[in-house]
């Protein structure tokens, strides 16, 4: 007995919603590729920015910092003096120490207990345990950067910092240093390294961990010794993100370091970073076109290009060094 044909209503109907199916998705794509595109254009409109102010000025009325102080005086000078009308110096050095300093720091602080919350979420921690306390983790990252400067210069210095270093060891501390801006930093960047390292570790094969405890090893042998090497490349391109987070921080930096530039490592005394410069130069009245206003651009272009090394140097790490599992 032959089926009878489908009404041609019906076939109308399904024509139209595979069309109207087919527009969607290609909707869907078009929006995609253009905010793509828009985050690729807002990078090359920052960098154009940043090339035509401190690089080279395609306006011929106007002048580039790099164009009319030398290369070589930037990177080699050791003063950093824009400001100073009878003796300016330009030498990008005391930034570059109080920047390194501050990072060094927070790298020291953030990095051990970010991948130490990492192992312990996804080797020890019940699944009830970890959905409590990762978004509890996570907080940390939500809270504004200005609260954790405060809270460096309020908390830390004087009930922390003076207590330990300056009454006991006899140190001299600062209210403004290094020390209490690197570890408000580092604790920062610990929701950052403590979330990216714990996926990478929860994404090493159930295997590896098995063949671990049938040769007798313990929990934090087969953590340490099988999922942490395995997840290696991963960790390291986390530390990498997180210490370029760490470079590129603002305002915790300036209320909590201060803005007194120096080349002298000691991490209890007042340091000006790359980024502290710039909220100091735009914050304050500086003409604009002036060298002192110029500098500015000279010193957000060295940040780039330091933030831009961080990434593309974990990218290779985690290509380079990534274990691929069946």
């Amino acid at each position: 007995m032959s089926s009878s044909p489908s009404p041609p209503s019906t076939d109308r109907s399904l024509e139209f919603r595979r069309t109207w199916t087919r527009t969607r998705e290609q909707l869907i794509k078009f929006v995609l590729l253009l905010c793509a595109l828009l985050s690729i254009l807002t990078t090359i409109g920052i960098l154009y920015v940043l090339l035509t102010n401190a690089v080279y000025s395609p306006n011929s009325k106007a002048t580039a910092f790099f164009q009319e102080v030398s290369i070589w005086d930037f990177v080699t000078d050791t003063k950093w003096t824009p400001q100073y009308a009878q003796d300016r110096h330009f030498g990008i050095l005391p930034l570059l120490i109080g920047t390194l300093k501050i990072t060094g720091i927070a790298a020291l602080i953030g990095l051990p207990i970010g991948l130490a919350g990492a192992v312990y979420l996804s080797e020890y921690a019940a699944p009830r345990t970890r959905n409590m306390i990762k978004p509890t983790l996570e907080v940390l990252a939500g809270i504004p950067t200005v609260v954790y400067g405060y809270f460096a210069l309020i908390f830390i210095t004087p009930y922390i910092l003076r207590p330990i270093f300056s009454d006991l060891l006899g140190f001299e501390v600062k209210i403004f240093n290094a020390a209490s801006a690197g570890i408000v930093v580092g604790i920062m960047i610990i929701p950052m390294v403590s979330s990216l390292s714990e996926d990478v570790l929860r994404s090493v094969p159930r295997s590896l961990r098995e063949a671990g405890y049938a040769l007798g090893g313990t929990r934090f042998d087969v953590s340490t010794k099988i999922v942490v090497p395995a997840a290696l490349s991963g960790i390291i391109a986390s530390f990498l993100l997180a210490i370029s987070r760490a470079v590129g921080e603002t305002m915790a930096v300036t209320i909590a370091a201060g803005l007194y530039t120096s080349n002298s490592l000691n991490p209890f005394e007042p340091s000006q970073t790359m980024t502290a410069y710039i909220v100091n130069v735009s914050s304050g009245d500086t003409p604009v076109g002036s060298i002192e206003y110029k500098s500015l651009y000279a010193v957000a272009f060295t940040l780039f290009l330091a933030t831009l090394a961080m990434n593309i140097l974990s990218q290779w790490v985690l290509k380079r060094f990534r274990e691929e599992y069946q």
